[in-house]
């Protein structure tokens, strides 16, 4: 069997990035215990990575780069913002320094409601600095690794993945099996 859309693969890597000197370094490790393990052709890898992964046979070894043009693109200054130590007080009125401190990832809103992920960089008095670049923005990622297994996907965990990509019925949905078109009681995205 090989990597194609609608398959299953599961597959261990080492991800190395640029480091010092010119020398890489370890980022991150899927390991034959711990591996990776994802629906190919259905977004949830980037495309790029997908692209490369296309076609290898189960067993088979990989070794490819991505550029980070193409993968997080390039880190962007705009993406460091200040924002008021206010906006993370706890319902006591009080700053969250439970889950407020740096090298915190917390969850922020976008005006139109989506949630993205931001990295607490820096704590003052009156300020939270947050940085919404992926961790990885900047990054050329060299994958070096092995496709452990290839199968194929099962009908309801395709429904879960594209339940979960649509936004979800938050908690309003009678089964979360993906046909919440049907079962939702209230603000289901999926509809």
């Amino acid at each position: 069997m090989k990597v194609e859309a609608k398959k299953v693969v599961t597959l261990q890597y080492d991800l190395y990035v640029d480091g010092e000197n010119g020398t890489e370094e370890v980022m991150e490790q899927a390991t034959a215990e711990r591996p990776l393990v994802y629906c190919h052709g259905e977004g949830m890898m980037l495309p790029a990575f997908e692209e490369q992964m296309s076609g290898l046979q189960e067993g088979e070894n990989f070794d490819f780069r991505i550029a980070c043009a193409d993968a997080y693109g390039e880190y962007d200054t705009d993406g460091v913002l200040q924002l008021e130590k206010k906006m993370f007080f706890n319902g006591d009125g009080e700053f969250d320094s439970e889950r407020v401190y740096v090298g915190a990832i917390v969850p922020m809103n976008t005006v139109d409601g989506q949630v993205i992920n931001a990295q607490i960089v820096e704590i003052t008095k009156d300020n939270v600095t947050i940085d919404l670049n992926h961790p990885l923005a900047g990054e050329n990622l060299h994958f070096v690794g092995k496709v452990l297994n290839i199968r194929e996907v099962t009908e309801g965990e395709l429904k879960a993945l594209h339940h979960r990509g649509c936004g979800g019925c938050h908690g309003k949905c009678n089964d979360c099996s993906g046909d919440c078109g049907s079962n939702c009681e209230g603000d289901c995205h999926c509809k």
